[in-house]
């Protein structure tokens, strides 16, 4: 079974994903693709009762998957030294950056440059707290702001659409830096943070809400922006989504947080505290 899924995974490199995940977002946006909606539910065991809307209600699967929640679903720890989970997810991998050397599964890492792509940012989360957090098709698929942010900026690196899945995972090293991905930039009460927004297979776009922007374009190339104004945002507050699942990895300076989970594989909503401010800050 293992050699199965290994296979299937590096398989991945040889399909069109880019262009697959693109047919198939604009799919999903057609009033065509209502009809799959309750079946997507019910073979990813969506919990339906905790959407914004009845299923009839939503005109298109993507609508569905990019779902809001109904108020007070997800609990938000209110504390001010709470680092809060900016999605539903799970803990993919998490620790301290050896240098500038992330875990992306046993045994196999990536580095910060690779994953960034600027030099100045890459040393500035060397030695940092990292979270990686993969969101399935079963999650809810909207991102939030881990704590008040001050946003100064973000870039966008275009990629690969490569699965994220744990077998993916696995079985393609530094697959997170091949992959199209958006990062944003901020400053935080635990100082400077980076979230980077790491796209996937049948991931039709990655959408961001305080900024007009949508990734999976055909010819768009590398971006950097830089805001004359910072965009500031509250702890909880929604910042994009994905529209099918995907990951988010989490970059802290050094020593500016502690991370408050048990274990890697272990479920977190929402809204749950995954970190505390570090009292040195």
């Amino acid at each position: 079974m293992e050699a199965i899924l290994r296979l299937f995974a590096q398989s991945q490199r040889i399909i069109p994903t880019n262009l697959i995940s693109r047919v198939w977002g604009r799919f999903a946006r057609t009033s065509a693709s209502r009809h799959l909606i309750r079946p997507f539910a019910r073979a990813f065991d969506i919990a339906v009762s905790e959407a914004e809307m009845n299923l009839e209600d939503y005109p298109t699967l993507n609508a569905f998957f990019t779902r809001r929640l109904k108020p007070g679903a997800r609990p938000v720890d209110d504390q001010q030294t709470a680092v809060i989970s900016p999605v539903d997810g799970r803990v993919s991998a998490a620790g301290i950056c050896e240098q500038d050397r992330l875990l992306q599964v046993k045994g196999s890492y990536y580095d910060l440059f690779g994953l960034l792509r600027e030099g100045s940012r890459a040393r500035q989360f060397e030695n940092g707290t990292y979270v990686t957090l993969y969101l399935s098709p079963q999650d809810y698929h909207r991102i939030h702001a881990p704590m008040d942010l001050s946003i100064k900026g973000l870039s966008y690196m275009p990629g690969t659409l490569l699965p994220v899945n744990p077998p993916s995972v696995r079985w393609n090293p530094g697959l997170y830096t091949q992959n199209e991905r958006v990062t944003i930039y901020a400053d935080s009460p635990a100082g400077d943070i980076a979230m980077v927004l790491v796209g996937a297979n049948c991931v039709g776009s990655i959408s961001l809400t305080f900024r007009e922007f949508r990734t999976n374009r055909f010819g768009r190339g590398p971006m950097r922006l830089n805001f004359d104004q910072p965009v500031n945002v509250s702890k909880a507050e929604e910042l994009g989504a994905f529209e099918m699942g995907s990951t988010v990895i989490l970059l802290f300076v050094q020593d500016k947080v502690q991370l408050k989970f048990a274990q890697k594989g272990m479920p977190v909503r929402l809204g749950q505290r995954i970190a505390t401010i570090s009292d040195t800050v």
